[in-house]
């Protein structure tokens, strides 16, 4: 009985019986580049014993806390939302995250209706009785990411401290929630003299642990973090306070996060097959 054996990768028997012409090393340069990635993945490693690279799809919640002109505004909020990472085989990581943002802590919210409640601070809906309505923070962000994870090997290499800087754009408001519509003082375009919408980019730093398991069922990270964004009012009037919106504004918001991730990479295979 013959037995034969067969290198794994079957690219490299592919290209052994190419014969080399101008066009045809051109072709093969360009097929290279387009399975680069591919031909990456199934070289790797084992996760237990050695780093490799792999794409992380996320979902992450975070609990914030606001500082700088926000403050003014707003109290602790949520976001949750989703991402993505790519870690090397070096253990640089790049990608992008996005959050909704909300909460119902709104300071000085007194002040918001002011000018067209009744002295006891209700408002008079088109029925002539008093109007249902709530405030509430809402919001959302956008960062790209680019970071370093730092491995001490447990429980693989691809585990341990990570390190992120990142840029993107932040937009909040206050939302008034006024489901009813029966008062037109708080019905449609004119709520947009009383939501304070403010917009702008944003810088992000993070600090925190990710955890990537030996198999593919326990995947996470947990950290903090801060963005700080330059923002300025988007609309032009406020009926709050009767005059036109000006300024730059510098909002902070620190977050503790937690991230849930599902890893895409290929099992590392065996070198030889025997038959």
């Amino acid at each position: 009985m013959r037995i034969f054996v067969y290198h794994f990768n079957p690219f490299i028997l592919m290209f052994r019986n190419i014969s080399i012409t101008s066009s045809g090393f051109a072709l093969s340069i360009l097929f290279l580049l387009i399975m680069c990635p591919i031909l990456t993945t199934q070289a790797q490693s084992s996760i237990k014993d050695s780093t490799i690279a792999v794409h992380l799809i996320q979902g992450n919640y975070s609990v914030q806390i606001p500082g700088g002109d926000i403050s003014d505004r707003f109290g602790v909020s949520s976001s949750v939302g989703p991402g993505y990472l790519f870690k090397t085989s070096r253990n640089w990581v790049i990608g992008a995250e996005g959050g909704f943002i909300f909460g119902n802590n709104v300071n000085n919210s007194d002040n918001i209706l002011g000018n067209i409640e009744t002295e006891d601070g209700n408002i008079v809906d088109l029925e002539g009785i008093y109007a249902t309505y709530h405030f509430y923070e809402r919001g959302y962000y956008v960062i790209g990411k680019f970071g370093k994870l730092l491995s001490w090997g447990k429980p693989n290499p691809n585990s341990g401290i990570l390190l992120g800087l990142g840029g993107g754009y932040l937009q909040h408001k206050i939302l008034i929630d006024h489901r009813d519509k029966t008062a037109p003082q708080i019905t449609g375009d004119y709520l947009k003299g009383y939501d304070e919408l403010k917009r702008g980019p944003a810088i992000n730093v993070f600090a925190g642990y990710l955890f990537l398991g030996n198999t593919r069922v326990v995947n996470f990270y947990t950290g903090v973090d801060m963005t700080m964004a330059f923002t300025r009012y988007v609309h032009p009037y406020s009926f709050s306070k009767m005059e036109y919106n000006s300024g730059n504004f510098t909002d902070i918001i620190f977050s503790v996060k937690l991230g849930w991730m599902i890893p895409a990479y290929r099992r590392a295979p065996k070198e030889f097959y025997y038959y």
